[in-house]
């Protein structure tokens, strides 16, 4: 018999519908399938969101742009964890 099970986090989500964040998306992506853009997003946050991924703009909001600069992590896990933290205030 299968059975479904439910997703449970202990990080609540509560982000306005109204703004997708969709640069995000595309920022995490990029730094999953790219070692070199992970580092490079992680040790210099600017110079990555300044040169993109293989040439494509994230077209992050400002306000993203400023959220992933000012972030201090050290994987790309910790990263994502702050971003939905912040995000969820």
């Amino acid at each position: 018999m299968i059975t479904s099970q439910k997703f449970k986090t202990k990080m609540p989500l509560k982000i306005d519908p109204q703004e997708q964040h969709t640069g995000l998306s595309g920022l995490f992506a990029a730094a999953v399938v790219s070692k070199g853009f992970c580092e490079m997003l992680l040790n210099d946050p600017e110079e990555a969101l300044r040169k993109g991924y293989l040439g494509r703009d994230f077209g992050l909001s400002p306000a993203d742009a400023s959220l992933i600069v000012s972030m201090n992590a050290k994987s790309l896990a910790d990263l994502a964890k702050q971003v939905v933290q912040t995000l969820g205030q």
